[in-house]
């Protein structure tokens, strides 16, 4: 039940900013926007960690190298989710992400990719994905 709603929340706040972020943009340009955004994200985690210091200080060591540009993706994510707000508008742009983002994690379940439990590919699974991607069709007719 925590995950369901952690993930709601997460939901949330991504569809959140990225219309703060698109509408910033329009001021700022869309890589001054990314540049802040992170730059204040970066603050507010830093001074969240120097209350709760979780987590081994010497794990980063341990960590390979790939995992540890997960940050630059954080950039893309901006970057790509407030143009396509820009482009294409909220709803649809979010919709896309959804399903880009589920479709993503299916190939990573499923080959067992970046040291997670492989799962099996289900016919339910397929559907579901199928079902997403007709939605978003009918959605944008």
């Amino acid at each position: 039940m925590k995950g369901l709603l952690y993930s709601l929340a997460a939901g949330i706040f991504i569809t959140l900013q990225g219309a703060f972020n698109a509408r910033l943009s329009d001021d700022l340009g869309p890589w001054h926007t990314t540049s802040l955004i992170h730059l204040i994200g970066f603050i507010i985690s830093f001074v969240i960690y120097l209350f709760v210091r979780d987590g081994q200080r010497g794990g980063i060591q341990k960590t390979p190298f790939l995992y540890l540009l997960g940050g630059t993706f954080g950039v893309m994510i901006v970057f790509g989710q407030m143009t396509a707000i820009n482009l294409i508008g909220p709803t649809f742009a979010v919709a896309v992400l959804l399903i880009a983002q589920l479709f993503s994690a299916f190939i990573i379940e499923t080959k067992g990719l970046f040291e997670e439990q492989k799962q099996r590919i289900t016919w339910s699974k397929l559907l579901g994905i199928a079902l997403m991607f007709c939605g978003v069709i009918v959605f944008k007719i």
